[in-house]
């Protein structure tokens, strides 16, 4: 009987451990997934629209840019997938983090199409503002279920201010 409990227990550990790494996977490939379809919306302006505007000199290049995204839309679903874990724990708390945090994905790629999409500079910095404090929020929200999914939203938040800074002066250069 020993040794089935222990073969039991090993199982049910084996179990939980697969179930969370199916959630933090589950989450890092919706992440990506939004984040390949706001690079549509984004490729045909790279090559067309983006190249006549006058950008400032900290304007980073183009090819910088897909290979930060994919590591923030990664960090990003990690720690969502970190939340996610605590559910059976802290069900309001999670359900509020989870929440804020598709709030702010949903942001995230309507930026896309208001900058490259529509072409909208000054549309496209008022909502990075709103995201900005969507991406803050969840921050908050994530560090007092799981600091280190806290902490993994913090690149992001810096980006995206860098990534602010950066729009508000081709707006002003373009206006």
């Amino acid at each position: 009987m020993e040794k089935f409990d222990r073969i039991s227990l090993f199982l049910k550990l084996k179990i939980c451990i697969m179930k969370k790494i199916t959630r933090i996977l589950m989450v890092v490939v919706t992440c990506l997934v939004i984040g390949y379809f706001s690079g549509i919306v984004t490729r045909a302006s790279i090559e067309t629209w983006y190249p006549t505007l006058v950008k400032p000199s900290f304007n980073p290049p183009n090819w910088l840019f897909p290979p930060v995204w994919s590591t923030l839309y990664i960090m990003m679903g990690i720690a969502a997938g970190l939340v996610w874990n605590r559910i059976d724990f802290e069900k309001e708390a999670v359900k509020k983090a989870l929440i804020f945090f598709a709030i702010q994905l949903a942001l995230n790629a309507l930026w896309s199409y208001l900058f490259f999409g529509l072409h909208n500079i000054l549309l496209a910095m008022v909502e990075l503002i709103l995201l900005w404090l969507m991406i803050y929020e969840t921050y908050i929200q994530f560090k007092k279920i799981n600091k280190i999914a806290g902490y993994l939203l913090l690149p992001y938040l810096a980006w995206v201010t860098f990534a602010g800074v950066l729009n508000a002066n081709i707006w002003l250069l373009n206006k």
